[in-house]
């Protein structure tokens, strides 16, 4: 089973989203969480309206801080693009990936539906990814 972390400064939007759907399309063969550098004091309304909108409740999720467990647990790290102010991942270099992906903190409906949809594509080719490099591992 692979983990994937998935880490954002407050773990309020872009990491929320990501886990859901790593957990969603990851089918047991994945296991997705996600975190903060700061979380915030709750997920962003309209971040659980949008997923809402894909039939993932997420409006019990609560932002939480990650830790250096998390992070050496994880198989691939995923910074979704807002720098993780105060992570630093040069021990961790070889499974950290930035997503460079906006914020959608203050933003309209609309465009946090443009970045969930962004971040669905780009859970669906990871997990692909994951599970074909861990079925190489395990039948090479």
């Amino acid at each position: 089973m692979r983990k994937i972390l998935f880490v954002c400064v407050a773990n309020a939007g872009r990491s929320q989203m990501a886990a859901a759907f790593a957990n969603l399309y990851g089918e047991g063969r994945v296991v997705a969480s996600s975190g903060g550098t700061n979380p915030a004091e709750e997920v962003h309304p309209v971040v659980v309206e949008a997923m809402r909108e894909r039939g993932i409740d997420i409006s019990q999720n609560k932002p939480r801080r990650i830790s250096t467990a998390n992070l050496e647990e994880a198989d691939q790290v995923i910074v979704m693009g807002c720098g993780a102010e105060g992570f630093c991942p040069a021990t961790l270099l070889k499974k950290v990936e930035d997503w460079a992906l906006d914020d959608p903190k203050g933003q309209p409906l609309e465009r946090v539906r443009e970045i969930r949809d962004e971040i669905e594509e780009r859970v669906k080719e990871l997990i692909a990814t994951q599970l074909l490099d861990s079925f190489d591992r395990t039948s090479g």
